[in-house]
């Protein structure tokens, strides 16, 4: 039985419902009159049912399609504007007790290099971190009782956010470890966590186990309840992913989506972000054997209908993707990029050479942030670097309120305008900083309210100053 209230994961993710809607989208995928209904209801942008966002995803009516890409183009462009989140993940720890056969960290893995970073060691790749000009991690470790407890995470954050070096601050840090208690979770809560993020990897029970061979993760109920034990702890901003290449993609598609209908229906808050990674080669991993890869065209797709069902969600897409696919998907509905990420456990401070490989995946987009950044400008967006909501207490419902009103963009934009500055003055490269200064002229035109802008253009004058981190 499907019921969006339930707490049990094979209720709120029921597999029968999953096999329905695939057979439904099946059907219709070239119903002319049942894809313009979707898409007349997906105008009015308050999101679709997995159902009917299975359609979208299957419909083959080319004229239709660009019809979904287009409104999936324009609901980014309502609910982010032109803005784009930076981030990059921070690696603490490759040691892990799970068996998961898609990544290089799993228990029998024994030619990667184990790696856990020291309290020094971790002010050492933050300070590169902030060198480079970054204000927002995503904390990633193995699940590790012994080696990487609560504690040892809690430690981390609290080490990250008390270096301050030169201008550089680390303002927010997103966690993603593994599924654990409501208890943990407000320790994660009162260490100032922003969101907790958590991949689904796949919401097919079934393959999840056959996947999760052995180690905690095993347990399907436990690791896909976690969002709601998270909330229970106080936590207001959760992430959502699922790895595609793993299990069938329209599958995954539609269970995604109903976790997001079940956190929105029985929490009051869907999911703060989506992520969309992709299976890819890695220390003794090769993709190929799962034989569930997605094209390019495929996965833009996935993120033009994710965007389109869920209107307000953040989405991420992360340096395992390449250029060119990150450049066609910023269009559809990305609003959160990392960039210069490295995916080894002290990988920020100095290379690993080949032979101690303890990276979780290749990375596909190797440029450095600047280069990122001047790229983001040069096709009219913002990069952003603010934090402002996290800090000022826009959490959870209170984000999600002002950003389904339209209100959001009032700080949104003038803050990303602002940590864009602070940016282009503290780490640019001259040329990058040439573009960023013209853009922001240009921006500054978009702020439709005269106080607002008139305290913008000041905040900027005082960021050439040398003043920092004023926000709205």
């Amino acid at each position: 039985m499907y019921q969006v209230m339930s707490p049990k994961a094979e209720e709120f993710i029921s597999h029968e419902e999953i096999v329905e809607s695939l057979a439904f989208a099946k059907e219709n995928k070239n119903n002319r009159a049942l894809i313009d209904q979707i898409l007349t209801k997906a105008r009015e942008r308050k999101g679709l049912s997995h159902r009917e966002a299975a359609v979208l995803l299957d419909c083959e009516l080319e004229d239709k399609n660009q019809e979904i890409y287009a409104l999936a183009e324009q609901i980014k462009k309502d609910f982010y504007g032109n803005r784009i989140v930076m981030f990059a993940p921070l690696y603490l720890s490759n040691y892990c007790i799970n068996g998961c056969e898609y990544c290089p960290y799993h228990a029998k893995n024994k030619h990667i290099a184990r790696k856990k970073l020291t309290q020094e060691e971790i002010v050492k790749e933050v300070m590169a971190l902030q060198d480079m000009g970054h204000k927002r991690l995503a904390l990633e470790a193995g699940e590790d009782p012994v080696n990487n407890p609560i504690e040892y995470i809690l430690e981390c954050i609290k080490t990250i956010y008390s270096i301050k070096h030169k201008n550089g601050a680390i303002r927010r840090v997103n966690v993603n470890i593994a599924a654990t208690t409501v208890e943990n979770y407000q320790k994660l809560k009162e260490a100032g966590i922003g969101t907790y993020i958590l991949f689904q990897e796949t919401y097919h029970k079934e393959s999840y186990e056959k996947l999760h061979p052995t180690g905690p993760k095993h347990d399907y109920a436990y690791h896909t309840e976690a969002m709601d034990r998270a909330m229970d702890g106080g936590i207001d901003d959760v992430g959502l992913g699922v790895l595609f290449g793993l299990n069938n993609y329209q599958y995954d598609f539609i269970g995604i989506l109903m976790h997001a209908e079940h956190l929105e229906a029985y929490k009051g808050v869907g999911p703060h972000t989506i992520s969309v990674p992709r299976l890819r080669r890695a220390d003794d991993i090769d993709p190929d054997v799962f034989d569930n890869g997605i094209s390019d065209e495929i996965f833009a797709k996935i993120v033009a209908c994710i965007r389109i069902a869920v209107p307000y969600t953040g989405m991420i897409v992360s340096t395992r993707e390449s250029k060119a696919c990150r450049e066609k998907v910023l269009h559809l509905g990305i609003s959160q990029i990392s960039g210069a990420s490295r995916t080894s456990v002290g990988g920020y401070v100095e290379p690993e050479p080949e032979e101690e490989n303890s990276a979780q995946f290749d990375v596909s987009d190797n440029r450095t942030l600047d280069e990122v950044v001047k790229w983001l400008m040069e096709m009219g967006y913002v990069p952003s670097f603010c934090t402002a909501c996290y800090r000022e207490g826009r959490t959870g419902d209170r984000f999600m309120f002002l950003l389904k009103s339209g209100q959001i963009v009032n700080c949104c934009h003038p803050n990303a305008l602002m940590t864009l500055k602070e940016y282009l003055e503290d780490y640019a490269s001259e040329e990058t900083k040439k573009v960023g200064e013209a853009l922001i002229d240009k921006e500054l035109d978009v702020i439709t309210n005269s106080k607002v802008k008139e305290k913008v253009v000041d905040y900027l004058a005082n960021i050439h100053k040398g003043e920092r981190d004023f926000r709205f």
